[in-house]
């Protein structure tokens, strides 16, 4: 594979963004690589089933470049606007599901791991877990996924969800509260050693 030196290494998001709407299509692809892994492993995380997290990541990042002509600088970061979109997105899909299929009748994603005993535990991890963000209030849940998983500051979250960075802290910490209520007991079944 042949690594294309990266022109817009340092540019900001919103920068290549507007040089994509003013016609750059190399800038959208700089964009596109920048954003896409994160896009989707949120989606993933939140969906746990790949086929609709990559159909979600799709949607997001066309919607994206739709927003592009219309983008108001300084109003939002490309970022927290396209992580709102994906929670949005996947916020649907989620609601969909619980009027008909449980969480219980979806696939596991297929890992990559490179032993089956790890592609267990792993896969035993993750359903552990997403069982228990599912088991959250989706508002905790978000905030949850977006503090710990994908590593955004507060003030990002609030923005993201559209509230105060106090409802933030306030979902956050009961989020985290419930998750280790339901997860308790459960170390030595998913691998982890007692410290």
């Amino acid at each position: 594979m042949n690594a294309m030196p990266d022109l817009f290494a340092g540019a900001p998001d919103e920068a290549l963004l507007i040089a994509f709407a003013n016609g750059d299509a190399q800038a959208a692809q700089a964009l596109t690589v920048r954003l896409l892994p994160r896009v989707l492993a949120q989606a993933t995380r939140m969906l746990s089933v790949q086929a609709e997290a990559e159909d979600v990541a799709q949607e997001a990042m066309i919607r994206l470049w739709k927003q592009a002509l219309e983008w108001r600088q300084g109003e939002a970061q490309v970022s927290t606007w396209l992580y709102r979109v994906v929670a949005n997105l996947c916020t649907d899909i989620l609601r969909k599901r619980r009027g008909g299929v449980s969480l219980d009748q979806i696939a596991e994603p297929t890992d990559s791991a490179p032993s089956v005993v790890q592609q267990m535990q792993t896969n035993a991890r993750m359903r552990a877990l997403s069982d228990a963000l599912a088991a959250l209030p989706e508002r905790q849940a978000q905030a949850v996924s977006l503090r710990h998983l994908e590593g955004l500051s507060n003030p990002e979250i609030a923005e993201i969800m559209d509230i105060n960075v106090r409802a933030v802290e306030s979902l956050t910490a009961r989020g985290k509260r419930a998750l280790a209520e339901i997860m308790a007991g459960r170390k030595a079944e998913l691998g982890y050693d007692d410290d």
